[in-house]
């Protein structure tokens, strides 16, 4: 485990890295980096004098506030920096604890793997873990950091809002009052010309009449006179009251702006600097903390070692050994050598002959789960020509049945007599295509000799050219069951038989496409003579059980009329637009059992199978979603049309059958 004393998670004290409490630093700590002052070269008198002369002069105020406005968006810039930042560290390390914690529970369950990859694992995770909470504490800082700068900045804003006020209205009246001197200037110096103009003779200066009538050049030259002095007094005391706003803006009121500007300036470019900085020494800090918890690093002047690092928690994992615990784990569950089985020929077959022992495989070389094994029904079973080549002995089925086997696979009444008759004869069949494997189940060996006992079982070579001598591909259900006598095809037995002893745990059984080439041998082999096909051997189908899968995908694909049949494609298709769950399921239920009766055993049986399927989606990854929509188009066929709709439709139609068939299946 790594230890919380090997490195210092918190990002609230801006403390040195390199002290004695905290890890060594990858930074060398003999070049600190200096303040912004400290860094920053001298400036010469004649800059200091030419600033100066700048912030005084009458464009300074406006300078200043425009600079300060300046500093108050650089730091709510960068607060929002520090804030998206923060929110992006906080989501990361959230996410990378929740992934740490799921990843921990999955590796405590049962099915995982134990053993050194399970503890040195769990060490890894809670690295990650202590790498979460670093990335937790840096997001924190710089929350904390965000809400300081803006509240410094809004705090600017305010006072730089009345330095404004106060600094641009002395300005303003400076500006005013000189603005009415110059006008006061102007009107004097017009009078004064125009007097001048009247002392010299000039008829046309000035005005001449009056209210009485034409002035005289002497009155009119003493009405010029006496306007002159009213203006030259006006002019002289908006230049003095001018004067005087002026001197009282150079002494106090522009100084003062200016160096309450100046301090904002000041105050808010070193916050903002003191933060950028602080800002560098968390990120230092984060990258140190997290390299402490990969690779940990001893103290200065600590004399205890280290906990190890991720890698060398890494190389502690033992895939021998643990290989080695496991299957000793399971030495108690081997069982005692079972006597070797041996090939008896039925006597009525042929005179007694010896044949070669085969010596049955390991336990470890096949699958040793099985499905529930139930009671074959006496309805209807595979009808065996009398020279098939082969039989098998039948075992007595067991005490205890599964509930949903009995319900998949419970008897089948024919609906006319003389069907009946013509299956009675076959009642325990071992091959009987509406019961489950009810034998117990052959050691087959692996190998070449395996294969030759599988073709010899199945009677029929895989490369035999021979056309087909009673075909059950592309053949409709009535007639297989007029023909057969078996209500559930035995290809769609043998598949389903197959897949339950070995495909239930195969992960993408049924979506997963099996060999094309393979697919079409076994599909011979079924044209040939379906009744001389045993699927319980393994080697038959030379283990490939998506192979399998995908062959009897194909029977119902090449069905000359569906599985829920071309008359009832809409009468399906209109039930799966009710939206009530419950209305649905009775909709439907009605219709299967309005189905032809080879449609409803066929389908009986293939939808406890799938189910059966699902209850393993677990391992095989196969919901029943997935299933709806795999086998939709081979149990439904083509949607009609051009619509796209029905195709969904058609999966809802198949996810209701396999979401309620216990219910669905129930009296029959």
């Amino acid at each position: 485990m790594v230890s919380s004393d090997s490195f210092n998670p918190d990002f609230n004290t801006h403390a040195g890295l390199n002290d004695d409490a905290a890890p060594v630093s990858p930074i060398d700590d003999t070049a600190a980096p200096a303040s912004p002052e400290q860094r920053a070269p001298p400036q010469d008198t004649q800059t200091q004098q030419r600033v100066h002369e700048v912030l005084h002069s009458d464009i300074g105020v406006t300078t200043l506030l425009n600079r300060l406005k300046a500093s108050i968006a650089s730091a709510r810039d960068f607060a929002s920096f520090l804030r998206r930042r923060g929110a992006l560290e906080e989501e990361h390390a959230g996410s990378l604890k929740k992934l740490s914690r799921l990843t921990l529970d999955g590796l405590r369950k049962a099915d995982a793997r134990h053993e050194s990859y399970a503890t040195q694992f769990e060490h890894v995770l809670h690295a990650n873990e202590r790498i979460a909470d670093n990335g937790t504490q840096f997001g924190l800082a710089l929350h904390a950091m965000h809400e300081n700068l803006l509240q410094l900045a809004n705090k600017m804003d305010g006072n730089r809002k009345t330095l404004k006020q106060t600094g641009l209205a002395a300005e303003s009246k400076v500006q005013d009052a000189e603005k009415l001197a110059e006008k006061a200037k102007a009107k004097y110096d017009q009078l004064a010309e125009d007097l001048d103009r009247v002392k010299t003779g000039d008829t046309g200066a000035g005005r001449k009449f009056g209210l009485k009538g034409p002035k005289s050049a002497a009155q009119h030259e003493e009405d010029l006179q006496r306007k002159l002095q009213a203006a030259d007094q006006d002019y002289a005391s908006k230049v003095q009251t001018a004067q005087a706003y002026r001197k009282e803006l150079l002494v106090s009121a522009r100084p003062q702006a200016v160096s309450g500007l100046l301090d904002l300036i000041k105050e808010t470019d070193a916050a903002l600097t003191m933060e950028m900085q602080k800002y560098a020494s968390f990120n230092e800090k984060l990258v140190v903390n997290n390299g402490q918890v990969v690779s940990p690093q001893p103290l200065k002047g600590g004399t205890m070692q280290p906990p190890p690092s991720v890698n060398q928690l890494i190389y502690q994992i033992n895939n021998d050994r643990d290989f080695d615990d496991y299957i000793l784990k399971n030495a108690s569950k081997v069982s005692a050598v079972k006597p070797e089985l041996h090939y008896v020929k039925h006597p009525t077959q042929a005179p007694a002959q010896s044949y070669p022992s085969l010596t049955p495989a390991g336990n470890q070389d096949r699958r040793t789960s099985m499905p529930p094994q139930i009671q074959p029904p006496v309805s209807f079973s595979t009808q065996q020509p009398e020279a098939n080549g082969s039989s098998f002995q039948q075992q007595p089925p067991p005490q205890q049945l599964d509930s949903e086997s009995q319900a998949g696979f419970s008897s089948y009444q024919a609906p006319s007599q003389p069907t009946q008759a013509q299956a009675s004869g076959y009642g325990k069949s071992p091959y009987s295509p509406v019961a489950a494997n009810s034998f117990s189940q052959a050691e087959y060996p692996r190998g070449p000799v395996g294969q030759a006992t599988a073709q010899q079982t199945s009677g029929i070579l895989y490369n035999n050219p021979q056309p087909p001598v009673n075909p059950v591909f592309g053949i409709t259900l009535e007639d297989l069951f007029h023909r057969d006598g078996s209500p559930v095809p035995m290809v769609v037995y043998q598949c389903i038989q197959a897949v339950d002893l070995f495909g239930l745990e195969v992960e993408g059984i049924y979506r997963i496409p099996g060999t094309s080439s393979h697919i079409q041998q076994m599909k011979a082999l079924f044209d040939s003579d379906a009744s001389q096909v045993d699927f319980r051997n393994p080697e038959a189908f030379q283990h490939d059980v998506n192979s399998v899968a995908g062959l009897l995908k194909q029977f119902f694909r090449e069905l000359p009329d569906p599985l829920l049949t071309r008359d009832f494609y809409n009468k399906f298709i209109d039930a799966a637009r009710v939206d009530d769950d419950t209305m649905r399921r009775d909709s439907m239920h009605a219709l299967i059992n309005a189905l032809p009766d080879p449609n409803y055993a066929t389908l009986r049986a293939l939808a406890l199978h799938l189910h059966r399927v699902q209850q393993s989606s677990e391992v095989n990854r196969m919901s029943t979603a997935n299933l709806g929509i795999c086998w939709a188009p081979s149990i439904m066929g083509p949607h009609k049309g051009n619509n796209m709709a029905d195709a969904g439709l058609q999966a809802r139609v198949i996810i209701t059958i396999l979401d309620h068939v216990l219910q669905i299946f129930d009296e029959d």
